[in-house]
C-alpha cells in the first residue's frame, strides 16, 4: 500500500453545480479535500460577491461585457477561495495559543491510523506552546481546493453573430480560469474525452512536472474502467501531460449524470487497476518522457506519483476500509451523504426534508437532463414540480437564461432541449405528424420532461445564502445517488466523518445491501429496462451489445462470489447475505433470453 501523506482517506467529490461550490471554504482547513464545479460563472460571480462581503474584501465585479469574462470570473473566485482557506487554516494553527476548539476538531476528525494524529498525541504534552506552534506550521496539512469540468459541456460562444475561437468555448474558458488562478491543486476532468480540450492543456506551464515529478497544478481523470484510463492517460502523455489521479466512479451507483458502461462492475474494474497499476505507470511514463524531450521541457528523475481513487455508492466504514486495504486505493469519495450535512453543502431546507425521507423508489434514473444523459433524480423535487406546473399551463420549457446546455442544432441555431423555444418547435413538429393519441402523448412527454438543470442545480445556493434571484425561478433540482435511501437525518461534519471512520454509525436501517451488490441490482434493472425499450426491434449491433452486457454481469457475479467466499469483505452476516443475493442475481440474469 502507498504511504498516505494526506491526513484523510476520503474526499468530497463535486456535487451538482452549486451544492459544493464553496465546500473548500467550509472543510479545507480540517485537511479535507473537496471539489468545486466550474460550470456556472454567473453563480460563481454571485458567490464571489457574497464571500467578499462576508470577509470584508473589496469586490470588483466582472460584467459579461468584459473581454474573456468567464475565465476571469472563475480565476477571481478561485483566488478568493484560496485566500479565505489560507486565512482560516492559519487561524486554526494559531488555535494552540487562542485555545479555541478548531484545532481540537481538526485532530478529532482524523482517522486513528493517521501518522499526523499519532505524532500529535505523542508531542502535545511534551512541547511548550512555541514548539507546538512551530510543529503545527510545519506538519499540518490543509485539504486541496480541487475543481471539476464536464469536458463535453463545451458549447461554442459568439460575439453577436461572430463565432469566437475555440478557446472561448465553455469548458476551454473554465479550464483557463483554473489555469490562471494561484491555486496549486487538481483539475478533475469528467464526462468523457474531449480531444480539443485535452490538446488545450499543453498551453499551460503549471501542468508540466519539475525535476522531482511535482506539479503546480494536476490533472485528475474520472473514468469508468481501466481501458478508458489507459487510452486517455496515453493521449495526454503524448502532449507531455501527466495524469496524477485516476478516479474510478461507479456507472450507476453514483449521483448526478450516469455514464453506463457495458456491465462493468466496480469490483472487477478495481481489480484490473490493482493488477496493472505498475504497468499503467511504466507505459505512460515512457510516452511522457518522449513528449517532454520534444518540447524541451524538464524531464523528472522518476515517474511522478499516480493515485487511484474510487467513488460511487460507498456508505459504511467497512466498505471504505475494504477499498483502501484490498484494492490499495488512495482515497474514497463520499458525496451523496454530505447533502445532509449543512456545514458542508448548500441545500435548502425543503430539499433536505425530501432527502431525509427518500426511499429507494424516490431515487430513480430519469431522462430530465437536456444533455441527453441519464440523470439520477429525486422524486417530487421542487424544480420538477415547477416544470410540471408549466406543462399543465401549456407553457412547457424554460427561458434558457444560462445556455450551458445549448448545443442541440436540430433546428439550425444551437438550443437547449430544455428551453421553451426548442420544446415549442418540437411540439409544433409533432403536431404536424398526425399521430394517434397514445403515440402522440408518449412523444410529447419525451419533449416536455427535459428540465433546466443548469438553473435547478444552482438554485439551492441562492436560497440557503439569501442571494438575489433574477430570472432563475426558485425550483431546486437535486441529483443524489441511490444510497441516499439509507441516510435519513441531518448530520454535523464531525458526525459524518465519524461515520466514515467507524467511530459511529448513522445508518438506522438494517436492510442496506453491500454497495457491490447494490450496484449489481442497479445494472440488472438497467439491463431489463433496455430490453423493454427494444422489445419489438433488435438490431444485430444492439443484440450483440446486450449479450456482452449480460456476460459481463455474469463474470462480475463470479468474481464477487470468489471475493465474498475467500475474503473478509464485510461482517460475516453481510457476507452471507451478499452471497445469497449473488445467487439470486445470477438466476435473474440467466432467466433473460436474448
Amino acid at each position: 500500500m502507498n504511504k498516505r501523506i494526506e491526513p484523510h482517506t476520503f474526499h468530497i467529490p463535486v456535487m451538482g453545480i452549486g451544492f459544493s461550490i464553496d465546500t473548500p471554504i467550509r472543510v479545507a482547513q480540517y485537511g479535507i479535500t473537496s471539489t468545486i464545479s466550474l460550470i456556472d460563472d454567473g453563480l460563481i460571480e454571485k458567490m464571489r460577491k457574497f464571500y467578499c462581503n462576508k470577509f470584508n474584501i473589496t469586490f470588483e465585479p466582472i460584467p459579461i461585457n468584459t473581454d474573456d469574462y468567464r475565465a476571469k470570473r472563475i480565476t477571481a473566485y478561485l483566488n478568493l477561495v484560496n485566500i479565505i482557506v489560507k486565512q482560516k487554516f492559519e487561524e486554526l494553527k494559531n488555535a494552540v495559543e487562542t485555545k479555541t476548539k478548531e484545532l481540537q476538531k481538526y485532530f478529532e476528525m482524523l482517522p486513528d491510523s493517521c501518522w499526523l494524529k499519532e505524532k500529535f498525541e505523542d508531542i502535545k504534552n511534551k512541547f511548550n506552546t512555541t514548539e507546538l506552534k512551530n510543529w503545527l506550521n510545519v506538519n499540518l496539512i490543509a485539504g486541496s481546493i480541487d475543481v471539476n469540468i464536464m469536458t463535453k459541456i463545451d458549447k461554442d460562444n459568439y460575439n453577436g453573430d461572430i463565432k469566437l475561437p475555440i478557446e472561448f468555448n465553455d469548458a476551454h474558458a473554465a479550464f483557463r480560469g483554473f489555469a490562471n488562478s494561484n491555486l496549486s491543486s487538481s483539475m478533475v476532468l469528467s464526462a468523457g474525452m474531449n480531444p480539443h480540450l485535452y490538446n488545450y492543456i499543453e498551453k499551460f506551464d503549471d501542468f508540466y512536472p519539475d525535476e522531482n515529478g511535482k506539479f503546480k497544478k494536476k490533472i485528475t481523470l474520472k473514468v469508468s474502467d481501466y481501458r478508458s484510463a489507459l487510452i486517455q492517460g496515453k493521449y495526454l502523455a503524448k502532449k507531455g501531460i501527466w495524469v496524477s489521479e485516476y478516479r474510478v466512479e461507479s456507472g450507476l451507483n453514483c449521483g448526478g449524470h450516469v455514464y453506463v458502461s457495458q456491465g462493468s462492475l466496480m469490483g472487477p474494474v478495481l481489480e484490473e487497476f490493482k493488477q496493472n497499476r505498475e504497468e499503467l505507470v511504466k507505459s505512460i511514463y515512457e510516452i511522457l518522457i518522449s513528449a517532454l524531450k520534444l518540447k524541451n521541457k524538464i524531464i523528472p528523475n522518476k515517474p511522478p506519483d499516480i493515485k487511484i481513487s474510487v467513488q460511487g455508492g460507498v456508505g459504511t466504514h467497512n466498505e471504505h476500509e475494504f477499498l483502501l486495504n484490498y484494492y490499495n486505493v488512495d482515497s474514497v469519495g463520499w458525496a451523496t451523504p454530505f447533502l445532509l450535512v449543512p456545514e458542508v453543502t448548500n441545500v435548502d431546507e425543503e430539499t433536505i426534508m425530501l432527502l431525509q425521507s427518500a426511499k429507494e423508489d424516490d431515487l430513480y434514473l430519469s431522462n430530465i437532463s437536456p444533455y441527453g444523459i441519464l440523470f439520477n433524480n429525486l422524486r417530487n423535487n421542487t424544480k420538477d414540480l415547477e416544470q410540471q406546473k408549466l406543462v399543465a399551463q401549456g407553457i412547457p420549457g424554460s427561458p434558457c437564461i444560462k445556455r450551458y446546455g445549448a448545443f442541440n442544432s436540430y433546428f439550425g441555431k444551437q438550443m437547449c432541449t430544455g428551453s421553451r423555444k426548442y420544446q415549442n418547435k418540437k411540439i409544433e413538429e409533432l403536431q404536424s405528424q398526425n399521430l394517434d393519441k397514445k403515440t402522440y402523448e408518449i412523444e410529447y412527454n419525451k419533449i416536455v420532461e427535459k428540465v433546466c438543470i443548469c438553473v435547478g442545480l444552482g438554485t439551492a445556493v441562492l436560497k440557503k445564502n439569501n442571494l438575489p434571484f433574477i430570472d432563475e425561478g426558485k425550483g431546486v433540482s437535486v441529483c443524489p445517488g441511490p444510497d441516499m435511501a439509507y441516510f435519513s437525518k441531518v448530520l454535523s461534519l464531525q458526525e459524518m466523518v465519524s461515520h466514515i471512520y467507524g467511530k459511529t454509525n448513522v445508518i438506522e436501517r438494517t436492510d442496506r445491501p453491500h454497495f457491490f451488490v447494490k450496484e449489481l441490482h442497479l445494472n440488472i434493472k438497467y439491463f431489463k429496462n433496455k430490453l423493454q425499450e427494444n422489445s419489438y426491434s433488435f438490431s444485430k449491433k444492439e443484440t450483440q451489445r446486450l449479450k456482452m452486457l449480460k456476460q459481463c454481469l455474469l463474470d462480475g457475479i463470479s468474481y464477487y462470489n470468489d471475493l465474498y467466499s475467500n475474503n473478509v469483505v464485510d461482517s460475516t452476516q453481510i457476507t452471507q447475505l451478499s452471497l445469497a443475493e449473488l445467487i439470486n442475481c445470477k438466476n435473474k440474469i440467466n432467466e433473460i433470453i436474448l
